[in-house]
């Protein structure tokens, strides 16, 4: 594992070096995200479906990919709230499909793993931000990574697999939809 990047291929990285791009047939970019994707507790009321998401040819090097789902506007008092971590996504991967979140990861590609969210579930847990609420933010960042597996111990945390994550990252693209109740 690296212990840092130059400032240059973290500044090409930020960018997303290679042209990384990250879209969904489910969610557009600004657009509100639909009630099947919500969560289906604290009175969310969704489906709790996680969205389908596809990805153009990552930078040369590309072993794996992450996937993470973060609430910045989550009134947490701290950073937000993490809604979903999928990390170790074959480097071969170019999509994960609509409802690959389940509990069991049935539906991941082989040797991808769930990390637990804020919501104290290794699965898709989908927006749920306060009644009455602005609607809030949901960035979806896949991260293009140099290595084949995140070591990420049992029971890591999201911030610490954040920063694992972020130690070998070659390129990033984003999508952001809104939810609001």
């Amino acid at each position: 594992m690296r212990n840092h990047l130059p400032f240059a291929a973290l500044s090409a990285a930020d960018a997303g070096a290679g042209g990384l791009t990250l879209t969904s047939p489910d969610i557009a970019e600004g657009a509100v995200i639909d009630l099947k994707f919500a969560f289906d507790g604290f009175g969310g009321g969704g489906g709790n479906v996680s969205p389908a998401f596809a990805w153009s040819e990552p930078p040369a090097g590309t072993r794996s990919f992450a996937l993470f789902c973060h609430d910045p506007d989550a009134p947490t008092g701290g950073a937000g709230f993490w809604h979903w971590l999928v990390v170790d996504i074959p480097g071969t991967a170019r999509a994960l499909a609509q409802g690959a979140g389940t509990p069991d990861g049935a539906g991941l590609p082989t040797g991808a793993k769930q990390i637990r969210s804020d919501y104290g579930i290794s699965a898709w847990g989908g927006p749920c931000p306060p009644v009455g609420d602005p609607p809030h933010r949901y960035v979806f960042t896949l991260y293009a990574l140099g290595v084949e597996k995140v070591e990420a111990p049992e029971g890591a945390t999201a911030s610490l697999v954040g920063f694992l994550v972020n130690q070998n990252v070659l390129a990033k693209a984003n999508l952001t939809g809104l939810y609001g109740r």
